[in-house]
């Protein structure tokens, strides 16, 4: 029973719940800018994913990488549920913001996307991640 009492396990029951809370809100907030994304796009990324669409998983893991870097990062940084809602929910609108500039630069990316066109997928996801990696950069200071 001793070990029960030792630093190492009474932080660790001090710092789990904690811990959990600030996963949890993060993983919320990937999947509500997952959904978010999936909404303004007027394609049916899931439809177009179970019949074998190879673009629309590509871009759609895409964004989910492109969310879950910075979200990591402000996780890491943050000391708070509120800084990590706040980063968490900047970095939702700046990448939803980057599907629009790539759209508009490649004229009709959801139909390409739509159309299977791995090249226009491919495109999206690089822009993301690199918007990603900067958002990332700036939210660790």
């Amino acid at each position: 029973m001793q070990s029960l009492q030792s630093p190492e396990i009474q932080a660790f029951a001090t710092g789990f719940p904690v811990t959990l809370m600030h996963a949890g809100l993060t993983v919320l907030i990937l999947f509500i800018g997952s959904a978010l994304y999936v909404l303004m796009t007027p394609h049916r990324e899931i439809a177009l994913i179970r019949e074998g669409n190879s673009a629309a998983a590509l871009s759609l893991g895409g964004v989910m990488l492109g969310l879950a870097i910075p979200l990591a990062v402000s996780m890491h940084a943050s000391t708070s549920v509120i800084e990590i809602g706040i980063w968490g929910a900047s970095t939702v609108v700046v990448q939803l913001l980057v599907f629009r500039v790539v759209d508009f630069i490649l004229r009709g990316l959801p139909q390409r996307i739509q159309d299977g066109e791995v090249s226009a997928a491919a495109l999206l996801v690089g822009a993301k991640l690199a918007t990603a990696v900067i958002l990332a950069a700036a939210v660790a200071g």
